[in-house]
């Protein structure tokens, strides 16, 4: 049995994604076991990019109307820069994240993706790190920021860019294993 058997994770994704920022995680925790499911505001496929050239495409598991943060153990918000410009515009993606944050489940989010979280305003006082360019934006949030290859917060994993994906995987993997973390919630207040 695999250390993630039975936990469900939902990546918040629009159009835009980068695609090894979307698919290196889902692969790693579901070759640990875990049921992974893309959720977005559109019905999809959505266009995944490689850095600015167009990439695989993903399709959309369940629409973002119809999610629920309490039907998932944890959530994934992959960068690229178009695909976390459109969901931190979107009320419903930003009220979605928020619930992992409130129940205390881990939330992984890597690139641009923190952006979404800066939104949704459950950064204040956590130290996190992510691409350089949206630094400001993640200070202004309330957060420490931090020029590290992977930043773990109670429950809350961050990287800065596709060369971080192995250390981002890996961490996320080990906190969606760990579950709930009670320094999480704390941010959803």
């Amino acid at each position: 049995m695999s250390q993630l058997t039975g936990k469900r994770v939902a990546i918040l994704a629009a159009d835009g994604f980068e695609q090894s920022e979307l698919f290196e995680p889902l692969e790693a925790l579901k070759a640990q076991g875990a049921t992974v499911e893309v959720v977005s505001p559109g019905d999809g496929p959505l266009q995944g990019f490689e850095h600015f050239e167009k990439g695989r495409q993903v399709q959309v598991d369940v629409g973002l109307d119809d999610a629920d943060a309490g039907d998932y153990d944890a959530l994934v918000v992959p960068g690229g820069l178009f695909n976390p410009d459109a969901l931190r515009a979107n009320g419903r993606a930003l009220e979605f994240a928020r619930g992992f944050f409130a129940m205390g489940k881990p939330v992984g989010a890597i690139c641009h993706g923190p952006w979404v979280l800066a939104d949704a305003d459950v950064l204040d006082g956590r130290t996190v790190t992510s691409v350089p360019n949206i630094r400001r934006d993640i200070e202004r949030a309330g957060a420490t920021w931090v020029d590290e290859e992977v930043v773990v917060d109670a429950g809350l994993v961050t990287s800065r860019t596709p060369e971080d994906l192995p250390a981002f995987c890996a961490k996320l993997v080990e906190e969606v294993a760990e579950g709930r973390h009670r320094g999480q919630a704390r941010s959803a207040a």
